[in-house]
C-alpha cells in the first residue's frame, strides 16, 4: 500500500449492523473508511471508535458523513465531503438499506412502502455507483491499491428467496443484484471489478423484531451451519473481495448465509 495515504473506502449505512462490521474489518485491513449514516450519529460514533481501535494507529482516518443516499442532493454532498476528508476513493461498498416499516402481505402492502424501499435500497446505491464510477473512468490517476479500484454491493438472500410479507424488500434486493451485473459488465473494460455479497439471516437491529421466529427456523435446519450470521461474517467477506484475490471474478455473487441458499430435497 502507498506510503502517501491509506486506501480509502466509502461504506454506506456504516453506523451499525452489517455496515459497522464491514467498516471495522476494512479498518483492520489498513483502509481509511468514510462512515456514512442517515440519522443515528451516536451509533456512527461508536463505529468510528471501533475502527480506530482496529486500525492500531496506522494513520487511517474515519470521518462520519451524514447523508440520505436516496436524495440526489445528499448523494452529491456525500461524495464531496468524502473527497475533502479522504481524497480519492479506492473502494465503494454499497451497504445502506432498510426493511419495510410494516411487514405486510403483498395483497395489502402499501405503495408508499414500495416507493420508500426502492428509493433507499435500489435507486440510491444505483445512482451513487453511477457517480463514483463516472469519476473513476474519467480520472487517469492510479488507485493506491495495486489491484485497482473496486465496487461492492451488499444485497440479501431475499434477492432470490421470496418472503410474501416483504415483497417490496425482495424486489429491491433483486434489482440491486441486477445492478451488480450491469455495472460489472460496463466497468470491466476499465479494470474496475464489481462484486455482490449476499447475506442470509444476520443478527442486527433489522432482525431483532423477528428474532424468535428466526431462532426457531435456524434450529429446524433452515441454515446448514446452524447459527445466525454476524456483521463480522459479512465484513470478512467484503475485506477479502476488496483484496487482490478476486481479480478475474467480476460480477460474482458471494453468499454469506451459512449455506441457506443450497437447494435441497
Amino acid at each position: 500500500m502507498s506510503k502517501e495515504r491509506c486506501p480509502a473506502a466509502l461504506v454506506t449505512g456504516a453506523g451499525r449492523g452489517i455496515g459497522r462490521g464491514i467498516a471495522v474489518e476494512l479498518a483492520a485491513a489498513g483502509y481509511s473508511v468514510a462512515i456514512n449514516f442517515r440519522a443515528n450519529a451516536e451509533a456512527a460514533t461508536v463505529t468510528a471508535r471501533l475502527c480506530e481501535e482496529a486500525a492500531s494507529g496506522n494513520g487511517a482516518l474515519f470521518p462520519l458523513v451524514q447523508a440520505d443516499i436516496s436524495d440526489p442532493e445528499e448523494r452529491t454532498r456525500l461524495l464531496s465531503t468524502v473527497k475533502a476528508e479522504l481524497g480519492d476513493l479506492d473502494a465503494l461498498v454499497n451497504n445502506a438499506g432498510i426493511a419495510p416499516r410494516v411487514r405486510a402481505d403483498i395483497l395489502t402492502a402499501s405503495e408508499e412502502s414500495f416507493v420508500e424501499l426502492m428509493s433507499v435500497n435500489l435507486q440510491g446505491p444505483y445512482f451513487l455507483t453511477q457517480s463514483v464510477a463516472r469519476s473513476w473512468v474519467s480520472d487517469a490517476a492510479p488507485s493506491v491499491l495495486p489491484s485497482g479500484r473496486k465496487i461492492l454491493f451488499v444485497t440479501s438472500i431475499s434477492a432470490d428467496t421470496a418472503s410474501l410479507n416483504r415483497g417490496d424488500y425482495c424486489i429491491s434486493k433483486a434489482g440491486l443484484s441486477m445492478a451488480v451485473q450491469l455495472f460489472a459488465w460496463r466497468l470491466a473494460e476499465h479494470g474496475i471489478p464489481v462484486f455482490e455479497v449476499r447475506p442470509g439471516i444476520v443478527k442486527t437491529d433489522m432482525t431483532a423484531a423477528v428474532e424468535q421466529r428466526y431462532e426457531r427456523l435456524i434450529s429446524e435446519g433452515l441454515v446448514p451451519q446452524k447459527r445466525w450470521g454476524t456483521p463480522e461474517d459479512v465484513g470478512r467477506a467484503v475485506r477479502h473481495l476488496l483484496s487482490d484475490g478476486f481479480l478475474f471474478s467480476t460480477g460474482s455473487v458471494i453468499y454469506s448465509d451459512g449455506g441457506m441458499h443450497i437447494s435441497r430435497l
